[in-house]
């Protein structure tokens, strides 16, 4: 099993305003997750948060400037989006960016895509909030091609890209590989249909990500693709003694270092292929304990 880095993007409503670190911050994380030997990092796409019961807007970094960064200021591990939201960029002019970031990167980039679901930020910048998962079904019918062939013609009722041909393309032959983000059995569908991994989270144990994965499996037992997704999950690890709040999300793993690391095994033992690890929050004593758990998962 891999497993990967999540990046301080934004700010925590656990953590307060202007927890987001600036950019030197994300790079250096970044860096020492690749000396620890991380096999991946991961920044998500979000343009705002304006949570219920936070009276302050959440900030953080648009993704794909972040990753083209990276892919210069790291040398080996995988940059993954966790996942990009299908609205914010045009799905051709995505495929098109994906093929030079993998070029620029070394053939290193994960090309995560998903729904969306965060109304505010849609409102905010001005993007359609409606029929969500109509427009990535119509939007990976583009991507694949172009990340797999370089070409696409293609007419639908959210987009029309014709006589679409990318290049030069990426050093792999076929593109970097495609990842969906789905939890809903539709959703989840289109991830089997059309990309190489399936993710979901976040999810502390197999047991929390159960009725999501078995929504995974019976998608694969229906539709019999030829190349089943590899099945990816989130897991958020929380250090709530130095959180200011509650963590953001439903269920995390908790513990000493042995414990942490006992999770992550179990996620490995249910056939996870790349488990993405968030710290929360992203200060040294929890970066340090995760770095431990790795080494005994390891060992």
């Amino acid at each position: 099993m891999k497993v990967g880095y999540v990046l301080p993007m934004g700010d925590s409503a656990a953590e307060g305003p202007g927890s987001a670190g600036r950019y030197a911050v994300v790079r250096e994380q970044a860096k020492r997750a690749e000396d620890v030997g991380y096999d991946s990092i991961w920044v998500y796409d979000h343009l705002l948060f304006r949570p219920d019961g936070v009276d302050w807007t959440l900030g953080t970094w648009e993704a794909w400037t972040v990753m083209s960064a990276l892919a210069e200021a790291t040398e080996q591990v995988e940059i993954g989006s966790l996942v990009l939201c299908n609205q914010f960029r045009n799905p051709a002019v995505l495929a098109k960016m994906a093929h030079t970031l993998d070029e620029v990167s070394g053939g290193r980039l994960i090309l995560g895509v998903g729904a969306g679901w965060n109304e505010a930020e849609f409102d905010a910048f001005g993007l359609p909030f409606d029929h969500r998962v109509s427009r990535l079904e119509e939007a990976l019918q583009i991507i694949r091609p172009l990340l797999r062939d370089g070409y696409v013609d293609f007419s639908g009722k959210y987009y029309t890209v014709r006589d679409c041909e990318i290049l030069p393309r990426s050093p792999r032959p076929h593109g970097p590989p495609l990842m969906v983000g789905a939890f809903s059995p539709r959703t989840v569908r289109l991830a089997v249909r059309f990309a190489d991994q399936w993710n979901t989270g976040f999810w502390a144990t197999p047991e929390d990500a159960a009725p999501h994965v078995g929504i995974f499996e019976s998608a694969i037992t229906e539709l019999e693709p030829k190349i089943a997704p590899e099945k990816t999950i989130v897991a958020a690890v929380a250090f709530e003694h130095l959180l200011a709040g509650p963590p953001d999300v439903e269920t995390t793993i908790n513990g000493t270092a042995t414990e942490i690391a006992e999770a992550i095994a179990a996620h490995e033992a249910a056939g996870v292929t790349h488990l993405q690890i968030s710290v929360l929050p992203s200060v040294e004593e929890a970066i340090s304990c995760v770095e431990e758990a790795l080494a005994i998962w390891r060992r």
